[in-house]
């Protein structure tokens, strides 16, 4: 059976799981903070009413089994405590099914919640961590020598990810294949972060060079991973430098911290323990039924990976697609196409009536609204509602099931959804009438920002959504 451990990989897969452990710790977080807003009971899109209507087979879930808020509630903290368990390296002192019963949990528990989550769980990120974490089910504790099957199909996750996203921009927006796309990208994104600004004024020589970076590592050095060491330890360092790079970039939630610690899982096992005083075990057990449970699951996502690899392989190719329920085998990619234009929704309320009524804005944790406001850091963590807004303000459909119900919330002050904001402009008082606002966004230039000290600069476009009270009927998103 020693053809099937690979010791070499110890260190690998430590940092792997202690990375995951992490995400996933900063996922039930956020699902617990955000949740009752979004999904509860009386929340924005309300998870009881979507499972009315979606069978386990379309969306399996344990909250097909029963749901309350405190139990959603429940299932969160759970989460949170077996994640920090293992973060911990509790998790490494378990028995081999111990430890995957622990895993296995985590990745149901967070499972159950994307499937009941609809539109604000309908990110990329969501899937990686659901595949990312069933794999981590079969690596075993710290005294299980790591599975070479095991840590190939991290490898293989890591190389479709990567490709994936390659191949969808090269087929999608003209200006990857002119280089051009950063131009845009770092001002448009859905949420710059604190350095956003100075990457945007790069100059285009250098914007080029970001891009053709880009190109070479998720097209090129890509396939380097597939190699023996030390050239996929070579391939996946590279990796982790443009990870990295797009970590101070940009939020993204934990796409590229997943994406990052997936690529250490490669990483020379000698690098790792140069730059990492962690001690591994004497003695490594491989027990034989550990082994063909290894072999079963190779062959299953050998099976499950043919569509994701038709998609990849297509001229239609199709982003963050998942082809079975249970997210075991998915498709990725991000930015196929690049927006040109910054539009922002700004949400204002008044406590007053008729044509001198004052109007105050409601401010987001995280996007774009002070123009004097420097951009937050808030990745790895994840504003589910931020991002939407974002997307709304590229097509109002993208917030048909939830934009109303919201103002909705506001009108009435409802301290969850309130929760979700970083201030309300009348407090916990019920405002009078509320409103949805277009304004076109851009990054200050150089002198702009030394003359006003704005890190953004503002123009009205037209107005989304008109006033509206809370008697009002009817109302409809223009």
């Amino acid at each position: 059976m020693d053809w099937f451990a690979d010791p070499g990989a110890w260190m690998g897969r430590w940092v792997f799981t202690r990375g995951l452990a992490l995400v996933y710790l900063i996922a039930f977080v956020a699902a617990l903070r955000q949740g009752r807003a979004l999904l509860g009971t009386h929340g924005l899109t309300p998870a009881p009413r979507y499972l009315e209507r979606a069978s386990w087979k379309r969306a399996p879930s344990l909250f097909h089994l029963h749901w309350s808020d405190r139990f959603f509630a429940g299932c969160c903290w759970t989460g949170i405590a077996l994640s920090a368990a293992a973060l911990g390296g509790l998790a490494d002192r378990l028995p081999l099914a111990g430890w995957m019963a622990l895993w296995a949990v985590l990745w149901a528990l967070y499972l159950s919640i994307v499937n009941v989550g609809q539109i604000w769980y309908g990110f990329g990120w969501e899937s990686l961590l659901l595949e990312a974490g069933f794999l981590a089910v079969f690596l075993g504790p710290a005294h299980v020598a790591p599975p070479v099957l095991g840590m190939w199909l991290l490898r293989w996750l890591l190389f479709r990810l990567e490709l994936g996203a390659g191949l969808i921009k090269m087929r999608g927006d003209r200006c990857w294949r002119e280089l051009t796309c950063l131009n845009w990208h770092h001002e448009t994104q859905p949420m710059p972060n604190p350095l956003s600004w100075w990457f945007h004024r790069l100059s285009p020589g250098l914007h080029r060079v970001e891009t053709l970076a880009n190109h070479v590592t998720q097209l090129v050095v890509v396939f380097g991973l597939l190699a023996p060491q030390p050239i996929a330890g070579a391939a996946a360092l590279v990796i982790v430098v443009t990870q990295g790079y797009l970590l101070i970039s940009g939020n993204f939630a934990w796409l590229n911290a997943l994406t990052l610690v997936l690529a250490l899982s490669v990483v020379d096992g000698r690098w790792l323990a140069a730059a990492l005083p962690v001690d591994r075990p004497d003695e490594l057990s491989s027990p034989t039924w550990f082994v063909g449970v290894g072999i079963g699951l190779a062959l299953l996502v050998a099976v499950l990976s043919v569509a994701p690899v038709r998609n990849m392989l297509s001229p239609g190719q199709r982003m963050n697609t998942s082809f079975d329920p249970l997210r075991l085998v998915n498709s990725y990619g991000a930015f196929g196409s690049v927006t040109k234009v910054r539009r922002e929704l700004v949400v204002e309320a008044t406590d007053g009536t008729g044509p001198d009524a004052v109007w105050r804005e409601y401010e987001f944790r995280g996007k774009p609204g002070d123009v004097h406001r420097r951009p937050p850091q808030w990745a790895p963590y994840h504003l589910r509602l931020d991002w939407l807004m974002w997307f709304v303000a590229l097509s109002p459909a993208y917030g048909r099931a939830w934009l109303l119900p919201f103002l909705g919330k506001l009108l009435d002050a409802d301290p969850a959804t309130l929760r979700l904001l970083r201030s309300a402009p009348f407090g916990t008082d019920r405002p009078a009438a509320v409103r949805v606002l277009v304004y076109r966004y851009r990054f200050t230039t150089r002198q702009e920002r030394r003359e006003t000290g704005a890190w953004w600069h503002r123009n009205y476009e037209r107005e989304m959504v008109a006033p509206l009270t809370a008697d009002d009927v009817g109302v409809r998103v223009r």
